[in-house]
């Protein structure tokens, strides 16, 4: 199993303290509860950390989900940071269950990389969008501009962000991660007419799931 670099630093010592718990324990009973839940903890943050390989739709008319997770909200919203326009939002909410590395939608360079520092509210909330700590990354793709942008949640103190402005990028590549509980949205003009083809409650996984696609 692949697994993202960020994770090394907590898994390596939560196994290291299973390790030294099971080596204690035998001359210990009462220790072995506390080893269940060192070992259970360990095999999550596995989990967690994990970074499968992806396959699924791929070229310009398609825009591919960046995130595992449920849609929670597909919106008209005004986007002024980089599509300056209406566009339409996906959100997608990540629980601490789910993969957290995050894929670019679409094959482009990237136009802008901004970092905004903010609160940790719950990030499903419809406020987490705007008060949220949260990075914004601007994707000039064949098809038009996209933006993705990471928010950090309720648990969530760290987002990862791979590329910086004038890097090329390809579809369903690692664009960086966010650590424990979080949201990100993708943001579409309104003018390109990309037909969405996901609603609200559908599971979606990162540089598999088809959001969205352009008129032929």
């Amino acid at each position: 199993m692949r697994v993202a670099p960020e994770g090394w630093p907590f898994i390596l010592p939560g196994w290291a303290l299973v390790a030294l718990g099971a080596w204690v324990a035998p001359g210990s009973p009462w220790l072995w509860v506390p080893e269940a839940v060192l070992f259970l903890l360990a095999v999550w943050l596995l989990v967690f950390f994990r970074d499968p390989v992806r396959t699924g739709p791929r070229g310009e008319r398609f825009v591919i989900a960046p995130a595992d997770g449920k849609v929670v909200d597909v919106a008209v919203v005004d986007e002024p940071m980089y599509l300056a326009a209406k566009a339409t939002r996906i959100s997608i909410f990540m629980s601490v269950f789910d993969v957290h590395v995050n894929r670019y939608p679409a094959t482009g360079t990237i136009e802008l990389v901004r970092y905004h520092r903010g609160k940790f509210l719950h990030a499903a909330s419809e406020k987490a969008s705007l008060d949220n700590e949260q990075a914004s990354v601007g994707l000039r793709a064949a098809t038009g501009p996209v933006l993705v942008r990471q928010i950090a949640g309720l648990i969530a103190r760290r987002i990862v962000t791979d590329g910086k402005a004038g890097d090329h990028v390809g579809q369903g590549e690692r664009l960086g991660m966010i650590r424990f509980g979080s949201r990100v949205d993708v943001f579409l003009p309104v003018s390109a007419r990309a037909a969405v083809r996901v609603v609200v409650g559908d599971r979606v996984r990162a540089g598999a799931t088809l959001l969205a696609e352009y008129p032929g």
